[in-house]
């Protein structure tokens, strides 16, 4: 879920390929946030983003799926080159990007962030993380003294472990923003609360957005595969009570993004 002006988005990834670049963004904008932080609470929960995303690029090779990614992304857009529409200068801007995204990619040796699994800092840490509360400072004295040390040198260190997963980010954020860019919103109304649309398996959808107003008193919560996704409009009235699908009609904003 995003927030872009007065409209509040909901997005539902249809593929997994698309599911773990939602995620590694997420924890890529909160460590940008937290290093922007100066007490030991914002080094901490840095460092907690920071394990996430190695444990992300230590289930699967993300450096392969982020260039078959802007492969198959350069590929869509050089067959649009030919197409009088199209603003030649911006098309060629975004070419030269992703070549040069491609570029560092494949300067990169070897699996991406290896080297920080061999950091017995930062694997203690890990360790720990699974148990709750488990980083206390009698648990981990080396951590909690690193926690003491000046905020520019926690900070430093940080940015030193995540510069391996920066061409990683950077490609990551241009996908996205070409797959949500790449289909306008359109309106529609669900009846009852409930919508329901057929999808081309062979012309496979990346995500699903909806937007609705800010304030509006339902969420949107989004299912789906390759032949169909529903949205549900549901209404919880206080933070303690079950979520409830409303009756009332529903007039919302949807993009289909196929790119």
């Amino acid at each position: 879920m995003s927030q872009l002006s007065h409209k509040v988005i909901y997005e539902q990834p249809l593929n997994e390929r698309v599911r773990t670049f939602l995620r590694l963004e997420l924890l890529f904008q909160e460590i940008r946030h937290h290093l922007g932080g100066t007490s030991a609470f914002d080094t901490r929960a840095a460092i907690s983003n920071l394990l996430d995303i190695m444990s992300i690029f230590g289930r699967s090779d993300i450096k392969t799926e982020v260039m078959k990614e802007l492969d198959r992304h350069a590929a869509k857009l050089e067959n649009l080159s030919e197409n009088p529409e199209v603003d030649s200068i911006q098309l060629n801007g975004l070419l030269e990007e992703m070549e040069g995204l491609i570029d560092e990619l494949h300067a990169l040796g070897g699996p991406v962030g290896h080297h920080l699994k061999t950091n017995e800092f930062l694997t203690s840490i890990q360790q720990r993380s699974s148990i709750p509360g488990g980083t206390c400072d009698f648990d981990l004295p080396a951590y909690h003294f690193w926690l003491q040390q000046p905020p520019e040198d926690r900070i430093r260190d940080l940015i030193s472990w995540l510069e391996s997963f920066d061409v990683i980010g950077r490609s990551i954020r241009l996908v996205l923003r070409l797959t949500r860019g790449s289909t306008l919103f359109r309106p529609h109304v669900a009846s009852g609360g409930f919508y329901q649309q057929s999808l081309d398996p062979n012309v496979p959808c990346q995500m699903v957005r909806v937007a609705v107003p800010a304030g509006s008193p339902w969420f949107a919560e989004i299912s789906g595969g390759r032949h169909r996704f529903t949205v549900r409009f549901l209404s919880q009235p206080t933070a303690d009570e079950r979520a409830a699908q409303t009756s009332d009609d529903v007039a919302f904003d949807l993009a289909c993004c196929i790119l």
